[in-house]
């Protein structure tokens, strides 16, 4: 689905340079789950520009879903930008006077031909999404879990190649996070391709791999020991949530 063959990115202010990434090399299998951890400065935000061809890198290669991305023109890198990759942001990046479906919509607005059925793929893409019930809400009107679910939606709506989802639970209590990490789950056994970048270890191993970054290299390409199971947390949670209802209730009757 993607390979990196030494990317390297050096950024330049006046005559100083500071290198970013030191020559990234790795490969991601159509419909796997990766991973991509560091601590702040290790490079995980110019990497994912990167793979998300937001950036150009200094030096070496990038192919996505078969074309070698950086030997085009710029107008041919936003046309596989816009359907080659579904973006997922830490910020929901919504309109805030739009309704889920127009939010949904823009993807196929900004496409370089109107499809005629866009708005039965929005609707389908926020059903899959558990949001069918909630098409003319506006984000105002949608809790922060509801509104990065949009989000998935309008990454899903041009059907891409790969799911680019950097720190989506971010700004996300427990619950919602594990709601959208049971999303990512519930796509990616679908067959979706999904590339997580987290500074989150417990995030992380939802996935099935995990590469650690360290001083702008791939320092560890690792599986967890277990696979974390989203909806099984989410389950679990639940019950302790009803448990302890059920206490509360129990001793005001007391």
């Amino acid at each position: 689905m993607l390979k990196l063959v030494d990317i390297t990115k050096t950024y330049l202010a006046g005559t100083v340079e500071t290198p970013v990434l030191r020559g990234v090399a790795f490969e991601v299998k159509n419909g796997e789950f990766v991973a991509i951890m560091g601590a702040s400065g290790t490079g995980k935000t110019t990497l994912m520009n990167i793979l998300g061809c937001l950036d150009l890198p200094s030096s070496g290669d990038y192919w996505l879903d078969g074309l070698e991305v950086f030997h085009n023109n710029d107008d041919t890198i936003s046309g596989i930008r816009n359907q080659k990759i579904g973006f997922v942001f830490q910020q929901f990046h919504l309109l805030e006077r739009g309704s889920a479906l127009d939010n949904v919509l823009l993807p196929l607005i900004y496409a370089e031909k109107y499809p005629t059925d866009a708005v039965q793929r929005a609707s389908t893409a926020l059903r899959a999404v558990g949001l069918g019930e909630r098409l003319s809400y506006t984000p105002g009107q949608l809790s922060g879990g509801q509104q990065q679910r949009v989000a998935i939606a309008r990454a899903l709506v041009t059907n891409p190649a790969l799911i680019l989802a950097d720190e989506p639970t971010g700004n996300l209590d427990r619950r919602s996070g594990l709601e959208v990490m049971a999303i990512l789950q519930k796509l990616n056994r679908e067959g979706r391709t999904v590339v997580l970048i987290t500074h989150d270890r417990n995030i992380a191993e939802h996935a099935h791999r995990i590469l650690t970054l360290r001083d702008g290299k791939v320092f560890e390409d690792a599986s967890p020991e277990s696979v974390r199971d989203a909806q099984a947390e989410l389950d679990a949670l639940e019950a302790v949530t009803v448990s302890d209802e059920a206490a509360t209730m129990q001793r005001g009757a007391l």
